[in-house]
């Protein structure tokens, strides 16, 4: 048996363990999840640890997101903040174990890749973290969707733009 070099152990740590985090950041915005529920997500993110390539992170991102869902409501509490950087830190780790066998060591050039493409999704969580909080509340208006989808493909057209023309994995 091959051992795992340390890097994949990392990454697969990650995996794990951002889900859990995720889910656990309820508790300090005031209702602590089950044990149940965390040992469900734990599962999830274990077998998406395991098998990096198969759907079992969507169903614990997904279980996070439910329990948020039952547990928080509409409360925009900060440590929403703290779920999505584990979030995301989750799957950008699995995308990179996912890149070969657990044998084979993480290559600097792809981390480096992938640790800017997820600080970059990062840079955009608090400014959407603030404007849902100024909008909580208000009665919606009609062409928010049409603003907001427009935004976003902007932003892709930008993102596009500014980081197409040269050929990357």
């Amino acid at each position: 048996m091959t051992p795992y070099p340390t890097s994949q152990l990392l990454l697969r740590a990650l995996v794990l363990l951002g889900p859990v985090a995720a889910v656990l950041a309820t508790g300090p915005a005031g209702n602590w999840p089950p044990w149940w529920i965390v040992a469900g997500v734990a599962a999830l993110a274990g077998a998406a640890a395991a098998a990096p390539d198969s759907q079992m992170a969507t169903g614990a991102g997904l279980a996070v997101l439910v329990w948020w869902t039952i547990a928080l409501g509409d409360d925009l509490t900060g440590w929403l903040l703290v779920a999505a950087a584990a979030l995301v830190a989750a799957h950008v780790a699995g995308v990179l174990a996912s890149y070969g066998p657990g044998t084979m060591p993480l290559d600097p050039g792809i981390a480096r890749l992938w640790a800017r493409r997820g600080a970059l999704v990062l840079l955009t969580v608090p400014g959407a973290w603030a404007v849902t909080r100024l909008l909580q509340g208000d009665p919606e208006q009609p062409g928010i969707w049409v603003l907001g989808v427009a935004t976003a493909l902007g932003a892709t057209v930008v993102a596009t733009a500014a980081l197409g023309g040269r050929d990357r994995p």
